[in-house]
């Protein structure tokens, strides 16, 4: 019998599992979860400190997941080393688990720069799970005054989430604007000022370098008094445990498109790894819920002896702040199609017959159709592209390629 190790208990831990049962109703399965919780959604953090959804609802399987899927979940425990030779997974309380094959999914951590006086700060937090998001609800209160280092999703996502629960919110961040990687000046200022209009306040092109207590000393020379501070500066890919092998490792854990990495029967999946982005024609870190899933699927198959691949992989954010939504995907070069107003924003990028990106700023409906364009990699002469400019529509399709895409009687 085949023994499966899952490093991680995120949603490629999921996909992981899934995709061995489909090929293996038997094998053993163990999944190694540092954090003491089951799979849960993790951009719903932010909507759990806002109070719009509740623990149970953040749920990403239901409570007999585990158990219908015969798996092992060992919780608090960290896996620390990668036997290859010996075929075992070394945990931080000196528990050897064998493997037939294995899985990294584990994730990401919290960057923390080396700030000066740091450690003198007594409310400081992050802002990447569930334990983080459980300990800022405590320290918050309607008097606080809070600090958000970094304009980036996780940064506006804390800062939606605490808004009407403290006194004040800054974020700032060296960027000269927010979702500096997402979004360029002009479609970044669109959802600044949307979020200025609900009292979030920034310091860009600026940023914190200094701490001493409840004061921030910043590049700038300004001093910021706060009473919480949160870092959510970036985020790192934990690749350590492959590096360690001497396994093939950039920014994030180099996967095939089956998930397999330059060791014999170790895959990964997730967000600590670099694939394929079929829109940018390299390998690039693509830290989103979809791929994730995705890419654990991918090699949960492969390590069950099945046959599967992920080849289409881009990246996508879908974001939204106060009721004001925005979808991105794919790379953002080649001829642009614009539409635009004070906001809302449609851009489509397109290149030798392709669709290519696209930013959708205030009108997001249906972008699934983009979406699909991209990873498809459909000729953009084989669709009516002017009505597609327009409206997502899957009019825009052929009766014959519609048939095939989304079915039915067209």
């Amino acid at each position: 019998m085949n023994s499966y190790v899952i490093i991680g208990n995120g949603v490629a831990a999921v996909g992981c599992i899934e995709g061995i049962r489909r090929v293996d109703k038997n094998g053993k399965i163990t999944v190694i979860s540092e954090e003491n919780h089951a799979v849960y959604c993790r951009p719903l953090i932010s909507y759990y400190l806002e109070h719009k959804t509740d623990l149970a609802h953040m749920n990403y399987r239901d409570g007999h997941f585990y158990e219908n899927m015969g798996c092992e979940v060992i919780y608090g425990k960290k896996a620390v080393q990668i036997d290859s030779k010996q075929k075992q997974v070394l945990l931080d309380d000196a528990t050897a688990l064998p493997y037939t094959s294995v899985c990294v999914a584990a994730g990401s951590s919290a960057f923390v720069p080396p700030f000066e006086g740091l450690s003198t700060v007594e409310q400081c937090y992050s802002f990447m799970t569930l334990d983080d998001t459980l300990a800022l609800e405590k320290a918050i209160h309607q008097d606080a005054n809070v600090l958000i280092v970094g304009a980036g999703l996780i940064g506006l996502k804390c800062a939606e989430g605490l808004h009407g629960r403290v006194k004040s919110i800054t974020v700032c961040d060296l960027a000269d604007r927010v979702l500096s990687s997402i979004l360029d000046t002009e479609c970044a200022a669109i959802m600044q000022r949307h979020l200025e209009a609900n009292d979030i306040h920034f310091l860009l092109g600026d940023t914190a370098v200094k701490f001493d207590k409840n004061t921030a000393f910043m590049k700038s020379g300004k001093q910021v008094s706060f009473d919480i501070l949160v870092l959510a500066v970036g985020v790192r890919a934990n690749t350590a445990l492959v590096k360690d092998l001497g396994g093939e490792v950039n920014r994030g854990i180099i996967v095939n498109t089956k998930m397999e990495t330059s060791i014999p029967d170790l895959f990964a999946a997730g967000d600590c790894t670099e694939g394929e982005d079929i829109s940018y024609g390299q390998k690039r870190v693509l830290a989103i819920l979809p791929n994730a899933y995705m890419q654990g699927h991918t090699a949960g198959v492969n390590m069950a002896g099945g046959n599967a691949q992920f080849d289409n992989a881009i990246p996508m954010n879908s974001i939204g702040f106060f009721g004001l939504h925005a979808m991105t995907a794919g790379s953002y070069d080649g001829d642009v199609y614009e539409e635009k107003t004070d906001c809302k924003l449609k851009r489509l990028f397109t290149k030798e017959n392709r669709l290519i990106g696209f930013i959708l700023i205030g009108e997001t409906e249906r972008a699934g159709i983009y979406t699909s364009l991209i990873r498809e990699q459909t000729p953009l002469d084989s669709v009516n592209f002017e009505m597609l400019k327009a409206v997502a529509t899957t009019a825009a399709f052929s009766p014959e390629n519609r048939r095939k895409k989304f079915g039915g009687v067209v």
